[in-house]
């Protein structure tokens, strides 16, 4: 029997039901990096054909996962047209941001309840890398690197049910961190977010909830402060794709 392979077109393919959600779920995971760093322009409008191509997997679990990002308000399915990818809508960002603060308090006291030796020494390995990064200026390794942070720490907190409310929240604030962080912020403003993190992940390590989710809370003042910047100095061109770019007119 015939379990997987690659197509002839170079894309990979899979039968089964485990199988199809595995590889639905890299295609989640490749189509969000591609959110986050642009390479998806907020507010594009594009076919299952052309992710498929980006990702090089077959259509079963690409539109698998486009139902999550529709789900997770990322992206609409528009019915015989194709896609169409969210735009960065700043003040509906901002207004989540409040309701993420909660969660992540939540999420940040149970990690530091029942995190294992083994969550912390992959936190551990995790604060030495972001360390080594943060005069780099280097986003999307630095966003490699808060995945994991993430990953990690839902999994310290051992609660299934909020991973897949936090991750679209998260993936928005990505996705809108990598505007700011990129066409406007410093290198102190990199350096900032990325000592924030590790100063979260050395608390969570520490079993210390007050400090935990005083840093979660850091980290969310540290998202709020980018809008009003985000707002006044960022061409909306680059918010959503679909306007006509202010030199163009």
């Amino acid at each position: 029997m015939r379990h997987g392979g690659v197509r002839g077109d170079g894309t990979e393919e899979s039968v089964g039901r485990k199988g199809t959600s595995s590889l639905a779920e890299l295609a989640y995971d490749r189509i969000e990096e591609l959110l986050v760093h642009l390479v998806i322009k907020p507010g594009a409008y594009l076919q299952i054909s052309d992710l498929q191509e980006m990702v090089r997997l077959g259509r079963s679990p690409v539109l698998e996962a486009t139902r999550r990002f529709a789900h997770d308000t990322l992206m609409r399915i528009l019915p015989r047209r194709g896609l169409h990818v969210a735009p960065i809508d700043l003040a509906r960002e901002r207004r989540l941001l409040r309701l993420r603060r909660d969660m992540e308090r939540f999420v940040v006291e149970l990690a530091a309840e029942r995190a294992t030796t083994l969550h912390r020494s992959q936190m551990a390995r995790l604060i030495a890398r972001l360390t080594t990064e943060r005069t780099t200026g280097n986003v999307p390794e630095f966003n490699r690197l808060d995945r994991l942070l993430d990953r990690v720490v839902l999994l310290a907190a051992a609660e299934p049910f909020i991973a897949y409310s936090l991750r679209p929240l998260r993936t928005l604030v990505r996705r809108t961190g990598y505007v700011y962080l990129t066409r406007i912020g410093e290198i102190d403003d990199f350096a900032e977010n990325v000592d924030v993190h590790i100063e979260l992940l050395k608390a969570i390590a520490a079993g210390q909830v007050k400090d935990a989710i005083a840093a979660s809370d850091a980290l969310i003042d540290f998202n709020d402060r980018t809008f009003e910047p985000l707002q006044h100095q960022v061409e909306p061109a680059l918010l959503d794709a679909s306007l006509d770019p202010i030199d163009d007119i």
